[in-house]
């Protein structure tokens, strides 16, 4: 040891057991399998839905496919793996109606398959891949079909900025072989 090695910064350890991962231990650069392709973590997002309950976003990519793994925990587990799509698929005029109403219609059908509309939070979100503490407001709406197997969400980031994703709500153990980046 150096006479100036105790200056020097320790690596921090993981928060996580390496062996008994979990879909709650993701971050940048972990690989995991999902839906018999592997996955890697591209980027990490934060929700914070106000009382202290917060939830955790990854954008993942399996080289063919980029989806949305998002992860929720309030004493139970609830894990949503979706795709974005273009807002104008959910009907020419949702914007000017969502906007005009202050929330989007009860009821959606797309592709064949009918949603209602569960939820509506408002909140703030964090690009934590991007290395910064820049938290943006928006609002989300949540709709499940009648099984609440698929999901699609439509979020408002500021006046007229609006997203949509659509996807299906899985179990943890469809998230399988999770590898940490530093392994």
């Amino acid at each position: 040891m150096g006479l100036f090695d105790f200056l020097k910064k320790k690596e921090k350890e993981p928060e996580y057991d390496v062996t008994n991962m979990s879909v709650k231990d993701l971050g940048v650069g972990f690989l995991l399998d999902y839906d018999m392709k592997s996955w890697q973590v591209k980027e990490e997002f934060e929700y914070d839905w106000g009382s202290n309950n917060f939830s955790s976003e990854y954008k993942i990519d399996a080289g063919d496919e980029v989806c949305f793994l998002h992860v929720e925990d309030r004493g139970e587990l609830r894990i949503s793996v979706t795709k974005s799509i273009k807002i104008r698929k959910l009907g020419d005029n949702i914007i000017d109606k969502t906007i005009e109403k202050e929330r989007p219609p009860k009821k959606l059908e797309l592709e064949g398959i009918k949603y209602h509309l569960h939820t509506d939070n408002a909140g703030y979100f964090n690009d934590k891949s991007a290395g910064k503490s820049d938290w943006e407001e928006l609002v989300s709406w949540e709709y499940y079909d009648d099984d609440e197997k698929h999901v699609l969400s439509i979020t408002q980031w500021g006046e007229r900025d609006f997203d949509a994703a659509v996807g299906l709500m899985i179990k943890e153990y469809e998230i399988s072989n999770i590898i940490p980046a530093n392994s």
